[in-house]
């Protein structure tokens, strides 16, 4: 057992070479194709029609969820560093990449909408909740499910990480490319914008902090701290619970695109910074509890899909999208229903086996 103070480099390495192709190389290609899927294309916001997309999001996105992954694991942390290194990585995207918390939602949204200092702050503050958990959290949950026998190591060694580093850099410059340069100039017929360069300071800055507090001390698991006796919801009800925080946050960003303008852009702020503050005030309990299991994180996830595949049924609506891309989605999605239904039965009979040895 690692100490805390350093990567657990060397025996992550060797195990790495003792599994299976499948064992070895299958949690990665997971998490690779599971961080833009889960967040974009059964969401809706990468649609069938636009499928082509998806290769530079596996590069961004799943490269840097694997990353993330990566160092959190080797670093022998918890989900709250998992947490804010997703946030570091979503002010990446909105403040660096491809810049759309900072520049004008006009053209794009019916109005301009908390936008003050040169921010989307209401888009913002959706992107930074979306982006960090339907980005990073679930899909890194859901690998490590699906993956049960390496979920407590590393997955790829130094060459992969700087691979993945390396491809992540390059996907990020065809990112902000192709949207600053090119979807927003060209085909949605925007003026080019180029953000201050305090900004992009600041989001960098703001960066490092964010990983800074990740490996800090406070974040730390503390092995010895007892666990409550308490038990833990059961896991249908955990599942409800996760339906019904993240469907409204999956279509908060319909209030970022100034949908509903007569709204005060003060009071979503308000009630999103509450949501999250719930959200976590109840993942630190449950996770606290001696009860908590697989079954559990597989409802958790399971909610947390349900939820912005529900609310991309609704952007859909509110926005339009064209047949092929509604019938796209509701394949997709009824596909995903079945497959984590089928994890977890096979969750709950390997818990099942898991008691009967005892």
């Amino acid at each position: 057992m690692d100490s805390g103070k350093g990567p657990a480099v060397h025996e992550s390495d060797a195990t790495a070479t003792a599994v299976s192709g499948g064992q070895r190389f299958g949690p990665v290609v997971a998490l690779l194709l599971l961080a833009p899927i889960v967040s974009e294309v059964l969401f809706g916001s990468t649609r069938i029609s636009v499928l082509f997309v998806l290769i530079p999001e596996i590069a961004t996105w799943g490269c840097g969820a694997l990353m993330i992954r990566e160092a959190v694991r080797r670093w022998q942390r918890g989900w709250v560093s998992l947490l804010l290194l997703g946030v570091a990585l979503a002010v990446a995207e909105e403040c660096v990449i491809q810049q759309t918390s900072l520049a004008p939602l006009v053209g794009l949204a019916t109005h301009t909408y908390g936008r003050l200092w040169d921010v989307n702050w209401v888009y913002f503050l959706w992107a930074l909740g979306y982006e960090s958990v339907w980005v990073v959290v679930l899909p890194v949950q859901l690998a490590e499910l699906i993956f049960p026998a390496r979920r407590d190591e590393p997955w790829v060694g130094q060459r992969g990480l700087i691979l993945a580093g390396v491809v992540f850099v390059l996907g990020s410059l065809v990112a902000w490319y192709s949207w600053t340069q090119v979807a927003r100039t060209k085909v949605l017929h925007m003026p080019e914008y180029q953000p201050p360069l305090w900004h992009i300071l600041l989001a960098m800055m703001a960066i490092v902090l964010l990983a800074a507090a990740a490996f800090s001390p406070w974040t730390a698991p503390r092995p010895g701290r007892p666990f409550s006796r308490r038990p833990a919801p059961r896991p249908w009800l955990v599942g409800l619970i996760a339906v019904a925080f993240g469907f409204p946050w999956s279509i908060l960003v319909l209030l970022g695109f100034g949908v509903v303008a007569t709204i005060p852009s003060g009071i979503p702020m308000i009630v999103g910074v509450a949501w999250v503050c719930a959200v976590l005030v109840l993942i630190m309990r449950w996770t606290r509890r001696q009860s908590w299991n697989d079954r559990h994180r597989i409802a958790l996830v399971s909610g947390g899909l349900l939820a912005c595949m529900g609310g991309g049924f609704v952007i859909f609506a509110v926005g339009g999208a064209l047949p092929i891309d509604w019938v796209g989605k509701t394949i997709l999605n009824l596909f995903t229903v079945l497959a984590m239904v089928r994890l977890g039965g096979q969750l709950r009979s390997r818990q099942d086996v898991v008691l009967g040895q005892r």
